[in-house]
């Protein structure tokens, strides 16, 4: 029994020469938390080649979303930016990860911490209800090296705050603070430079991070998830040390290539 589905691509769209998005049609069987990833990949020489990829639409989607770079060398990703509408596209049975939602304890506010690509899985919290249910602020904190790569900042600014179902828990709730570390932007820095400044909290009216009060998710580069994670454990945070073990923060240890 195969252990993945096949999935018909829907659309695609590039955001710039290095970032794009697909879109396929989803098996009725497949479930998964918001936050996970899943194993996707094309046919190579009568082999699959797969990757981790986290699901960027919310589990109550009927299509699925994923979100990528452009690694010209990359095994994958050099192959998969060329797909088109109508091919097909592999995706892992069982989805699983470690941003997902139960694996936090309870706190007042979410910070969910991201570099480029790494934005995905909060593509797909962003619009669970249920984010906004447990938490009373929630703040995504995107940084990328150009203006032109933060993908995805129109929905962010435009369409969320539009959600017929949970746009008005957004306008209360939701803070998105997009940053740019090569431009000249309205927001300027590295996620850890903003946190240890305190730039961030001043700019977005919060109070420091604290083991109280604050939560977090990361995903980016190993470095960043390093970095970061030391800068949460000084605040006096705890990382979930496994998948199923509620903590202060979670990390995604997944990358694609």
């Amino acid at each position: 029994m195969s252990k993945f589905h096949t999935e018909t691509v829907t659309h695609v769209h590039h955001w710039n020469d290095s970032l794009f998005t697909i879109k396929t049609t989803r098996d009725a069987g497949l479930r998964f938390r918001n936050g996970e990833f899943a194993m996707i990949g094309i046919m190579v020489d009568g082999k699959p080649l797969m990757r981790a990829y986290s699901i960027a639409s919310p589990n109550y989607e009927e299509h699925l979303e994923f979100y990528s770079i452009k690694v010209q060398n990359g095994p994958l990703t050099s192959r998969l930016q060329h797909i088109k509408v109508g091919e097909e596209l592999l995706v892992s049975k069982k989805p699983t990860g470690t941003l997902v939602l139960d694996d936090l304890l309870p706190a007042k506010n979410l910070y969910m911490l991201a570099t480029g690509t790494g934005l995905a899985p909060f593509l797909s919290l962003a619009r669970d209800p249920e984010v906004y249910e447990k938490f009373e602020k929630i703040v995504l904190v995107h940084c990328v090296r150009r203006v032109n790569d933060l993908a995805y900042k129109d929905m962010f600014e435009n369409e969320l705050p539009n959600d017929e179902i949970f746009g008005e828990w957004y306008k209360e709730k939701f803070i998105y603070y997009p940053t740019v570390t090569r431009e000249e932007f309205k927001n300027q820095g590295r996620i850890t430079d903003l946190l240890t400044s305190g730039k961030l909290f001043e700019d977005i009216g919060l109070p420091p991070i604290s083991k109280e009060n604050d939560r977090a998710m990361l995903c980016g580069s190993m470095a960043f998830n390093t970095d970061v994670s030391k800068i949460l454990d000084d605040f006096g945070l705890e990382v979930s040390p496994r998948m199923g073990v509620p903590a202060d923060y979670v990390v995604e240890r997944a990358f694609v290539g």
